[in-house]
């Protein structure tokens, strides 16, 4: 799990200590006060401030919390300020970080050769010219072939390690550390891992290539592999044997790629999955890909294998609710079975732990019999949308599943179905939801309500195996454990947006999101912020802003026109930064700013910028009343008499910026919510 290290560090370590270490503070109210160590001052007016872990001086105007302090007062760039204070707070900041970081982008460059190497043989050679066939047959535009940069892997056994070797300088180790090549028998050398099979690029949720998965023509798989057994045996030419190659072959693990973390298309799916809080979620490339060419951008496939927690965990950065819309084939079916039951369990179990993920509904698409899902969305898109939009919710579906799995009209299959269903039907914590449940179970089973509810008030077995009385639960169980709260929290994958956003107050978590949504207002407001002599409080929060300033300057110094590219400002940012971004980004509030008008956004981000106003001018009021205090102490009249004219000043300073975030507050405001 990513955890939040600048917000942990800042709950270990107080400011008063950092900062007490070089300057001598004494007490004043709720403050402490000080001479500023930055400029040179008589009458203290360097301010620290417990219950908002910051420090001020209102002579200089220098100001921040204490990451600000030590880089200020050490001359250290933020990431170094984190590391020290983190070594002195007892958390391990791993020092390997920059240096995997590099390793992975050079991986992922090669990876990247690979796909363009794949792509222009589709696309630009004879040898892929039957795969070109196969994919215009099976619906796909030229624009999507080229969008998702779709492959052919030629047959032979090192076309690819040549080309990219001789033409690209990539090392035949790098090739094997990202999964594209298998060594031979006997260790004499390596061979194309991927060869006669159409290629579907796998990337993460930033973009970033991290794998690639094959398909064999369906009129080739026989000859396919048999390239693959020539390969293996070191041969130039095919032999005619072994018909048993998978039809589908993804990138083994790798430091890139780990099939159980990576949902395929999320990050062309994410900004869909999160305007409209759900994902539909398929088992195949293609049923994906037609998706999306279709224009259903929120759908992403599993990769073929059964749902896993770390993917749920990322679904959940972007979404609430799951769609599953497996083949309606008797596996399909199965699966979605499993799947759901699993998920409608963790909805339960993320809810009452706290976890910050939420999953608040599973529903499943029930599509025409004989019909994948690339074919309904194909031939009828219009009854693909409508039967997402008519999903079952999850526990329909399993009433309906287990009743027609099990030959209800003997005891004993209804045994089998209303065991399999009552551990589900427990987890319901709405009494009036589950006795709609029970009365649906009583209608499809032929068992009275009665006795249904008896059996499910009934003490469940110390030990039970399984509800369905065949040692497991068809996926309803808890036996398996894989969909569990703290299977999903401690994915690697897994962002805890709540502990990384700890790390920022709440307007500047709300103002920076704004920002990362929705580009155009970022220069604007650190235009605001400069002309008001302000700073952002936290020191992350005025790390990603100058983040953002500096991503549109590259563009500038490119000869663009200073646009804002996420990809490229995530990529630029040092770890300490990154997992914080994609926290903002993941941030779910009332609205999606993507969504509003440019008045509505622009209302957002003026509340967030009149709040902080506010809390600066009650930081204002807070050192003039110690200071009135003081000077009354003291029987200094003059100096009470300045004071007390400042203080009726930012009080009216503060009422008249009340009226103005009640004026603007008339527009519904975009942003984040915590």
């Amino acid at each position: 799990m990513a955890v939040g290290v600048a917000a942990e560090v800042k709950s270990k370590l107080s400011v008063l200590e950092i900062v007490g270490e070089q300057v001598e503070l004494r007490k004043a109210g709720t403050t402490y006060k000080g001479l500023c160590p930055f400029h040179g001052e008589k009458t203290p007016s360097f301010v620290v401030t417990p219950s908002r872990d910051s420090w001020h001086c209102f002579g200089c105007g220098e100001g921040g919390d204490i990451f600000s302090f030590v880089m200020r007062r050490e001359s250290l760039s933020f990431p170094d300020a984190l590391k020290r204070l983190a070594a002195r707070a007892g958390i391990e900041v791993d020092e390997r970080t920059s240096r995997e970081d590099a390793r992975k982008a050079r991986l992922r460059e090669v990876l990247e050769q690979a796909i363009a190497f794949y792509h222009i043989v589709l696309t630009q050679s004879k040898t892929g010219a039957p795969a070109l066939e196969y994919l215009h047959g099976r619906g796909f535009t030229d624009e999507t072939i080229e969008r998702f940069q779709l492959g052919w892997a030629p047959g032979g056994w090192d076309q690819m390690i040549k080309m990219l070797q001789s033409r690209r300088n990539v090392a035949l180790a790098e090739l094997a550390e990202v999964g594209l090549t298998s060594q031979r028998q006997g260790g004499r050398g390596a061979y194309d891992k991927f060869r006669s099979r159409v290629i579907f690029p796998i990337r993460d949720a930033a973009g970033n290539a991290v794998g690639i998965g094959g398909r064999i023509l369906p009129a080739a798989k026989g000859a396919a592999s048999a390239v693959d057994a020539a390969a293996d045996a070191g041969a130039h030419e095919a032999v005619t044997h072994d018909a048993g190659a998978p039809k589908y072959l993804n990138s083994p693990a790798t430091a890139l790629f780990d099939k159980s973390r990576t949902l395929y298309l999320i990050e062309r799916a994410r900004g869909e999955m999160r305007r409209s809080e759900e994902a539909v979620l398929v088992e195949g490339y293609t049923d994906a890909l037609m998706a999306h060419q279709a224009g259903f951008e929120n759908v992403v496939a599993s990769l073929g294998t059964a749902l896993t927690p770390a993917q749920v965990a990322l679904i959940a950065r972007y979404a609430r609710e799951i769609v599953l819309a497996y083949d309606v084939d008797p596996a399909g079916q199965h699966a979605g079975s499993i799947g759901g039951a699993e998920l409608f369990r963790l909805i339960g179990s993320l809810a009452a732990e706290e976890t910050g993920v939420e999953i608040t509904r599973v529903r499943v698409a029930r599509l025409p019999q004989g019909k994948d899902p690339d074919e309904v969305i194909r031939d009828t898109p219009d009854l693909w949308r409508e039967a997402i939009r008519t999903a079952q919710p999850i526990i329909e579906f399993l009433i309906d599943y287990y009743a027609t799995a099990f030959p209800i009209r003997t005891a004993e299959g209804r045994r089998h179905a209303v065991g399999a269903l009552l551990p589900i039907l427990r987890e319901i914590r709405d009494p009036v939801m589950r006795d709609s449940y029970l009365q649906t179970l009583a209608r499809r089973t032929g068992v009275e309500e009665r006795v249904l509810l008896e059996a499910l008030r009934a003490p469940v077995p110390v030990g039970q195996a399984g509800a369905d009385g065949r040692g497991g639960s068809g996926g309803a169980g808890t036996g398996s454990g894989r969909f569990t709260a703290d299977a999903v929290m401690s994915a690697p994958d897994t962002i805890d947006t709540k502990a990384e956003l700890k790390s920022l107050t709440r307007e500047e978590a709300r103002l920076l999101r704004l920002l990362l949504l929705v580009p155009e207002q970022q220069e604007r407001v650190a235009e605001t912020l400069a002309a008001q002599g302000a700073r952002l409080p936290s020191t992350p929060a005025r790390e990603l802003l100058v983040a953002m300033l500096t991503d549109r300057d590259l563009d500038r110094e490119a000869g663009g026109q200073g646009d804002f590219k996420r990809m490229r400002f995530l990529e630029a940012l040092p770890p300490e930064l990154h997992s914080l971004a994609i926290a903002l980004y993941a941030d779910r509030g009332p609205n999606d700013p993507t969504t509003l008008d440019t008045d509505h956004v622009r209302n957002g981000v003026d509340q967030c910028l009149l709040a902080l106003e506010a809390d600066r001018i009650r930081a204002e009021l807070e050192f003039i009343r110690n200071e009135i205090v003081e000077a009354e102490a003291v029987g200094d009249r003059e100096t009470w008499a300045r004071l007390l004219e400042a203080n009726r000043q930012f009080k009216e300073a503060l009422r008249s910026l009340g009226r103005r975030r009640e004026a603007v507050s008339n527009l519904t405001p975009a942003g984040g919510h915590r």
